[in-house]
């Protein structure tokens, strides 16, 4: 069985066991209907279009 050599500090282990630098950005992808960016296979925030077919209707605020 492998034995560590000298003790890991904690700053060291923390590192490592930290989530932080293993996060990917979120994909983006502008809307064929606005332009605009927004995430893959969610209805535009902007105009409300999916897929070619209107799904939320946007109202004058």
């Amino acid at each position: 069985m492998a034995v560590p050599k000298r003790k890991l500090s904690k700053a060291r282990r923390d590192k490592r066991r930290s989530s932080v630098w293993k996060l990917t950005a979120p994909a983006i992808e502008k809307c064929p209907d606005c332009g605009v960016y927004k995430r893959p296979h969610r209805v535009c925030p902007e105009c409300g279009m999916y897929k070619g077919r209107l799904l939320v209707q946007k109202t004058a605020e």
